[in-house]
């Protein structure tokens, strides 16, 4: 007969952590040893660092999901919080897990900016927008990246007919619209660029490809 004790360790949420991309900030886990248990339900807390009182995150109490949405609760992006997971199944609670300490400003990722790309001659134009943040103005509007970090842009071109794998920095600056000039016709280019934050030393993903033939 399995003991309480054993179920308890068992069934207790491994790896808890915060996954954060534009502030939008989730806490992740993944489930015990026993996996194949289907009827685990799953119940989340944060606090912020230096609180001795835990909340409870009322979306995530009882779950099944192994995810859960703390965007809201962790706002005060210069806050450190801590998430916590514990499970239940038959009755039986495990232990608290805890998340290491997350700092949503210091932490999260900021996303590749939007590309759009127009040619005209021998050049394109390359138009930037920031990424947004997952929260809003009082109208209603989401509050760009660039509210929260000094941003630069990095701009990068394909040659596709040298090399599809190899990118060229043509611009790295807060501008956003850049022209890039001298280029051959009937040559198909494509444009990637990244988001940089100097303070932090962190990029971004590279945008998606924006492709052209001139």
């Amino acid at each position: 007969v399995m003991k309480n004790q054993d179920l308890q360790d068992l069934i207790k949420p491994q790896k808890v952590e915060f996954h954060s991309l534009n502030f939008n900030s989730t806490l992740h886990w993944q489930p015990g040893w026993a996996r194949e248990a289907r009827d685990i339900l799953y119940f989340v807390q944060y606090k912020v660092y230096g609180q001795s009182k835990w909340q409870n995150k009322d979306d995530c109490w009882g779950i099944q999901r192994h995810v859960c949405d703390l965007t809201h609760e962790t706002s005060d992006i210069q806050e450190p919080y801590y998430g916590r997971v514990k499970a239940a199944l038959a009755g039986v609670y495990s232990n608290w897990s805890l998340s290491c300490r997350f700092t949503p400003w210091q932490e999260t990722m900021i996303g590749p900016p939007m590309v759009t790309v127009v040619h005209s001659n021998k050049s394109v134009i390359v138009k930037l927008q920031a990424p947004c943040s997952s929260y809003k103005r009082k109208r209603g509007s989401k509050i760009p990246m660039t509210s929260y970090y000094d941003l630069l842009y990095q701009v990068f071109i394909i040659n596709n007919l040298l090399d599809e794998q190899h990118r060229v920095l043509v611009y790295e600056g807060k501008g956003k619209v850049i022209k890039i000039k001298d280029l051959r016709p009937g040559v198909s280019y494509c444009i990637v660029a990244k988001t940089y934050v100097p303070m932090l030393d962190r990029s971004s993903a590279y945008s998606s490809r924006q492709c052209i033939v001139l």
